[in-house]
């Protein structure tokens, strides 16, 4: 003899599966013409489930897509050492800059120019592109940060461990891709992945996606900066100014 208990539970599974059915059957519908056209399925799941799909396959494209850029600069250098000549890498088209020091004495000009990258505090950081505006106002505010040329592992941790978005003026932790693609789908931005890729590869709506991004708030870094002379170009044994591809480790030991 079959428990009621199990029947119950037999008797609701079949309704579910017999709504699903329904649900499906219900998304085709003819036209008058007698043409067959599709309806939006009210189907929460169903969406989901498709859009991680969607999500999943972007970030294998990607993934793809770093790789064959890392092999072909590798290829590129092999056959300039075999040829007997230097392989020079593209400039950098992204740069992290970190604001270190604070606001006492400061003139007005790099007052503004640090106001305009949004860098107000102390380990605030802020992706900028560099054009040949942004570099002049890095020279500007060289006194006031660090910056350097961020590799895909950095912009990764950082938009992953610290990333917070702009929604309405307020700062809301990117814990949903909803958040992300309620303020960025228009530019086909709809997951933290394509903001990565867009970050990185400094695409078409590179502004908008580093808008969206609020300024970075990062920790002092772990065993304090390490040199006598901190307000000191980087050159001289500091940590101010350009310090080019050595920004990762800062960026790690700061996250």
């Amino acid at each position: 003899m079959v428990p009621e208990s199990l029947l119950k539970k037999r008797r609701s599974q079949a309704a579910a599966a017999q709504d699903v059915e329904q649900k499906k059957a219900e998304s085709k519908k003819v036209s008058d013409d007698g043409v067959l056209k599709t309806a939006a399925v009210d189907d929460d799941n169903y969406n989901t489930s498709r859009l991680r799909q969607v999500i999943y396959k972007r970030a294998q494209k990607y993934q793809e897509e770093y790789t064959s850029g890392e092999r072909a600069v590798i290829a590129a250098k092999r056959a300039a050492k075999q040829n007997g000549e230097l392989y020079v890498e593209a400039l950098p088209k992204l740069a992290f800059v970190i604001r270190i020091k604070g606001i006492n004495k400061i003139a007005p000009k790099p007052r503004k120019a640090l106001q305009l990258l949004r860098l107000h505090q102390i380990n605030s950081g802020v992706f900028v592109r560099i054009t040949k505006a942004t570099s002049e106002l890095l020279r500007i505010v060289e006194p006031y940060v660090t910056y350097g040329y961020p590799n895909l592992a950095a912009v990764r941790k950082l938009i992953y461990k610290r990333g917070y978005g702009k929604v309405n003026k307020q700062r809301i932790a990117l814990s949903d891709n909803q958040i992300i693609e309620n303020a960025l789908g228009k530019y086909g931005i709809i997951c933290i992945e394509d903001l990565i890729h867009e970050i990185y590869t400094v695409g078409p709506h590179f502004k908008q996606a580093s808008n969206f991004l609020w300024p970075f708030k990062l920790s002092s870094p772990s065993g304090g900066w390490g040199v006598p002379r901190k307000f000191k170009h980087f050159i001289e044994g500091g940590s101010l100014g350009d310090r080019q591809s050595n920004i990762n480790s800062l960026i790690y030991s700061m996250n």
